[in-house]
């Protein structure tokens, strides 16, 4: 299966330190409040369980709290290909996991994503004392 390959090195340990060739562009958006899954799938069926539970998750997860209207919606789509995986069509596992990577769900997600959660930062530091 196609992946995005490996993580990326931490910055300290780079060969190369060019400057990014493309600057930042920044734009003024606010997060947005978790949206409700809708009352059934788009196919007329109702939920899994496994899925309302699993969008509860992310609706609590820290990484959500910066999530715009576009990534609730992105998830959003995520949620029926997740509906659609436990309702038993397995075919959508590998479409499963390449969307939720996109929102950091696993530990390498997050590394591919620079993404590290502050209680990590906590513990290196408790680690050097």
């Amino acid at each position: 299966m196609a992946g995005r390959g490996p993580a990326p090195k931490p910055a300290n340990k780079r060969a190369r330190t060019n400057s990014d060739p493309m600057g930042i562009r920044l734009v003024q958006s606010e997060p947005v409040a978790q949206p409700p899954l809708p009352e059934v799938m788009p196919d007329g069926e109702l939920w899994p369980e496994q899925t309302r539970t699993w969008w509860e998750m992310w609706g609590r997860d820290p990484l959500a709290a910066d999530f715009r209207f576009t990534d609730w919606s992105e998830l959003m789509d995520c949620a029926v290909v997740h509906g659609q995986f436990w309702s038993g069509d397995i075919r959508q596992a590998g479409e499963l996991r390449l969307r939720t990577a996109k929102f950091g769900a696993t530990a390498e997600d997050r590394a591919r994503l620079r993404i590290q959660y502050a209680q990590a930062d906590e513990a290196d530091e408790k680690r050097r004392t």
